[in-house]
């Protein structure tokens, strides 16, 4: 045998040896792809909530989890296409999708990536799963409310804590599903308050908004969910407070921000337990498998000091109610 040909080969073996050794795969982080509408820097919120719970799960972003966030500009739900489709394309293992128009864009885009969503409204009736005990296909997760029933509660309460408000001003997020606008009118009709209903589609209509409020001798504003609004709220609390409208929100942001009552599940609850559901599907649960869940807990809270400041008594039979009461 030819020396240069035996010494290539056994010095090509020793050296494949460690090579072979360097390339053995190593084990694949999962990726986590979250799906949202607000500022990056602000609704990053969700992401740290989802990362922390996370971690107390064992995954440690950067090096056993990575997270890719996407998120449409305030007002802007038709930048959800592209970016679900760019989610897609980036091979992530799970999306946390928020919002209803988020969840449905995640499922136009893929029929195979499992997909968690967050403070959904109305996920059966709006089409987003086949039921909440068994969601089938690739979608689970939280509902915000399972059903419409959650605004009536919020008119009923508004109208307890401001008895003699007899025209209520509604605030519309363009998002919110068609259902929900509904089942408010119908539970204004059942108590014969009058809704004034203003849809608000950017912040530049916002001060638009009151001033029609104003006009139409509204006694009270509630608002309808949305990014938008959400983002909105500390300047929403202000302009209710000069023009003299007790805002109604139906979550405690609204309240913390200077808004006089609120009434829903805990948005950073929900946001929580989407990261249980996340880890069972990293650990091989399929999302049909997983029922779709629902809040545990509605909170009432209450901002006394926004009521002194405007003049008003609130009941004591619903300040006794209350979950919370800000003094």
């Amino acid at each position: 045998m030819d020396r240069r040909i035996f010494l290539g080969t056994l010095a090509g073996g020793f050296l494949a040896a460690p090579l072979a050794a360097e390339a053995q795969p190593t084990e694949k982080v999962p990726r986590v792809g979250i799906l949202a509408m607000g500022p990056p820097a602000s609704f990053s919120t969700i992401s740290l909530i989802v990362a922390g719970s996370l971690r107390e799960l064992g995954y440690v972003e950067g090096s056993q989890v990575v997270l890719e966030p996407r998120f449409a500009d305030i007002g802007k739900p038709e930048q959800f296409d592209q970016l679900a489709v760019d989610l897609v394309r980036s091979h992530v293992d799970v999306i946390v999708a928020v919002l209803n128009s988020a969840i449905a864009a995640v499922k136009r885009a893929t029929s195979t990536i499992p997909i968690v969503m967050v403070n959904s409204f109305d996920p059966v009736g709006q089409g987003l799963v086949r039921s909440l005990a068994r969601p089938e296909a690739n979608v689970t997760g939280l509902a915000w409310d399972a059903n419409t029933m959650v605004l009536g509660k919020i008119l009923a309460l508004a109208s307890e804590a401001l008895p003699r408000a007899s025209r209520f001003g509604v605030l519309v997020d363009t998002t919110a599903p068609a259902p929900y606008l509904a089942a408010l009118d119908e539970a204004g009709k059942q108590r014969n308050l009058g809704l004034v209903r203003v849809e608000i589609r950017e912040p530049d209509d916002i001060d638009k908004a009151f001033a029609s409020l104003t006009q139409q001798h509204a006694g009270a504003v509630v608002m309808v969910g949305g990014s938008l609004l959400f983002y909105n709220r500390v300047r929403l609390a202000k302009l209710a407070k000069e023009r003299h409208l007790p805002l109604i929100s139906n979550y405690r942001e609204g309240v913390d921000a200077g808004g006089l009552m609120s009434y829903g599940p805990s948005l950073p609850d929900l946001w929580r337990r989407a990261a249980l559901y996340v880890d069972k599907i990293l650990k091989g649960a399929r999302p049909a498998d997983l029922p779709v869940e629902q809040p545990t807990k509605y909170e009432l809270v209450i901002n006394l000091r926004t009521a002194r400041e405007m003049g008003l008594t609130i009941p004591p039979s619903l300040l006794q109610r209350a979950d919370q009461v800000i003094e």
